[in-house]
């Protein structure tokens, strides 16, 4: 018994080295994406390594550079039910989760669900909702279950949030919660586009002022594929060594002169979900430290929080995120 426990790693390179079943979907969901979307390859990878990695993903960039259309078209693509929250200062839980309706015909009061109960949510400028309208998404964003009067509904695979946001100075936002921020997988900042690729958008709608093609934009990946995709990530080996790897990192959040607060275990754990999701993207059933790498800065860059003095110098938590992975020890 302890012979085999012992080649237990060696087993690892009789699997075949190339599993394409994952990337395939990936490609699949990208062809029908570029119909419309112009340059952001790196953030449509990142939201598909979380969609396969069924983690929450929160997508911050200025007004105007896409953000609510790279969600939609996202969800567009598979074949799930979808429901869409543009989020207001004057939302309620209750418009959210759903409330209770007296009925006059059987005297009672039958439960009216909201738009939560869905597949895939697009949760539209979450941060111009107050702290009391966030709060109502704790528990069904961890747990996939809500309570409402004594009643616990859960809900079916999958169930993930795609919420956009836009920077915290600008007027009109609120600061989410740290409890909320840590439960989406991963915050992925959008940039504005190149010069190349403005033109390239210009040229695609000069025609075609109300964007038609966005309609052309198919679902091409079904419920089941999804969860298959979901059962070959969590096949994907990783070693003890770049386990080891991955918790020195997030440890090294805690103890860094630069960060206010660092990192939790869910951090951990979010990172190896990701890292083994951006392996079987890649084509590959094991983890590389690349993998690790790529996405440590969109795990982490919302989890920890800069000192006051820091912030003000203009220092960025991916600066200090970038810093930890210059100075933590790689495995060979």
């Amino acid at each position: 018994m302890d012979e085999i426990d012992n080649n237990v790693d060696d087993q690892i390179f009789d699997l075949p080295a190339e599993t394409t079943f994952v990337s395939d979907i990936y490609e699949r969901i990208k062809s029908e994406l570029s119909k419309v979307i112009i340059g952001q390859e790196t953030a449509v990878s990142y939201i598909v390594v979380a969609l396969f990695a069924d983690g929450h993903i929160l997508l911050e960039g200025v007004p105007g550079i896409a953000k609510t259309m790279i969600a939609k078209m996202i969800t567009q693509t598979t074949k799930t039910d979808f429901s869409r929250i543009q989020f207001t200062p004057d939302l309620m839980p209750s418009d959210i989760l759903g409330a209770s309706v007296f009925n006059v015909k059987t005297s009672e009061f039958n439960f009216k669900k909201g738009p939560i109960f869905s597949n895939l949510i697009l949760i539209d400028e979450i941060n111009r909702a107050p702290a009391k309208t966030q709060a109502a998404l704790f528990e069904v964003m961890e747990e996939r279950q809500i309570s409402i009067e004594g009643e616990t509904f859960k809900f079916d695979y999958p169930f993930i949030v795609v919420a956009t946001q836009n920077p915290i100075e600008h007027e009109g936002t609120y600061r989410l919660p740290e409890a909320q921020l840590d439960r989406f997988l991963m915050k992925i900042v959008l940039d504005y586009p190149s010069l190349d690729e403005e033109i390239n958008i210009l040229q695609r709608y000069k025609s075609d002022f109300d964007q038609t093609a966005m309609q052309s934009v198919m679902p091409v990946v079904s419920t089941e594929e999804l969860l298959m995709c979901k059962q070959k990530v969590e096949e994907v080996h990783i070693s003890d060594e770049l386990i080891k790897y991955i918790a020195s990192l997030v440890n090294a959040t805690r103890n860094n002169t630069d960060l206010y607060l660092g990192a939790s275990p869910r951090a951990s754990l979010a990172i190896l979900k990701t890292a083994k999701a951006m392996a079987a993207l890649n084509g590959r059933n094991f983890v590389i430290p690349d993998d690790i790498r790529s996405v440590t800065i969109p795990v982490l860059n919302h989890r920890i929080i800069l000192k006051p003095e820091r912030e003000m110098e203009g220092y960025q938590p991916s600066d200090a995120i970038q810093d930890i992975i210059y100075k933590t020890e790689v495995p060979l």
